[in-house]
């Protein structure tokens, strides 16, 4: 499994997979989905249906970066 630098994360889309978001925080599947149904994820999760889906502002200030790289998008 490659590592993911922070850098690597300033051109996130707006949301992420519950797996990538555990992985960048070196939490397993098992864990991820047992924070996640009890809402206790480090970060807000986006419940549609059975998928769980994750900030990525939210996950990169938890990561101590810049929320607004992810955010900005050109017009």
């Amino acid at each position: 499994m490659k590592d993911i630098k922070l850098r690597d994360l300033q051109n996130l889309p707006p949301t992420l997979d519950l797996m990538t978001a555990a992985r960048i925080l070196g939490i397993g599947r098992t864990k991820a989905y047992e924070l996640a149904k009890k809402d206790q994820f480090p970060v807000r999760t986006i419940r549609i249906g059975d998928l769980y889906r994750i900030s990525s502002a939210d996950l990169l200030r938890l990561l101590g970066g810049e929320a607004s790289a992810c955010t900005d998008h050109p017009s």
